[in-house]
């Protein structure tokens, strides 16, 4: 693999990546609770957006109920029960007007329920943790990559054909190691490994799920908000999955 021809070919998506980290460590460094919020709120917001764009939903007002899911989830103790209420709710008011339309459910489907969770990883857990969950889907996703150009020969899924199994399995393993080392700050080694492996994993099929979206969308990506990384949608797919196994593994085993 030419490495200076690699960057060449991704400088714009280096450049983008760069600046995404820097903001990310601002707001850790931070670590303010109504200000991590407000941003998780914003990425709520545009992700919301584009599987609204996604899905094919033209239903302005599931904007409003979207924005007061996200209010009522900074006073709610256990904000990620919320998107069952949301949704107990919405079959309710569907039933009740016989205009059972399922389609406007999706974007509650995906990718509210993860965005609760991620932001109850946070309110449940601390930025700690948040930033374990970020360790180890980036470097799922960026030893995936190079890991694939450089070895990458089996092809992983038709969902995406980029993918390359050689590379999964490389991302996966430098993430669920440099995720086990992180975590033994928090819990215990093995406990560490194991959700750090599990964390991984979804976050595989998290990206998984956005290209088959895509797909059936027939877009390249969900939008246009990072100049060589695509929508918001498109960087987060990863942690939408994940952010949910490691809640559930945190709170069932820690």
């Amino acid at each position: 693999m030419n490495l200076k021809a690699l960057y060449e070919s991704n400088k714009q998506r280096v450049f983008t990546g760069i600046g995404m980290l820097a903001f990310a460590s601002t707001i850790a460094f931070i670590n303010s609770a109504l200000l991590t919020w407000l941003i998780l709120g914003v990425i709520y917001l545009f992700c919301f957006h584009e599987a609204m764009m996604l899905f094919d939903v033209k239903e302005n007002k599931l904007y409003v109920f979207a924005v007061v899911l996200w209010l009522m989830a900074y006073v709610y103790p256990n904000p990620d029960d919320l998107i069952y209420l949301a949704l107990i709710i919405s079959l309710a008011v569907m039933s009740y007007t016989k205009n059972l339309n399922f389609k406007l459910l999706a974007p509650f489907f995906y990718p509210s329920i993860s965005m609760l969770f991620l932001y109850a990883l946070y309110h449940d857990f601390g930025m700690s943790v948040l930033v374990w969950l970020i360790i180890v889907v980036a470097l799922t996703d960026t030893g995936a990559y190079f890991v694939g150009k450089s070895i990458g020969k089996t092809p992983f899924s038709p969902t995406s054909p980029n993918k390359t199994l050689e590379g999964v399995l490389g991302g996966v393993a430098i993430a669920t190691v440099a995720g086990a080392l992180y975590g033994t700050f928090l819990i215990p080694l093995w406990l560490s490994l194991l959700i750090s492996l599990a964390t991984s994993v979804a976050s595989v099929f998290g990206d998984l799920f956005e290209s088959y979206l895509k797909r059936e969308a027939n877009v390249k990506d969900s939008g246009t908000l990072f100049p060589g990384h695509g929508g918001m949608l498109d960087r987060l797919d990863g942690y939408l999955f994940a952010g949910v196994m490691m809640v559930i593994l945190l709170r069932g085993l820690a």
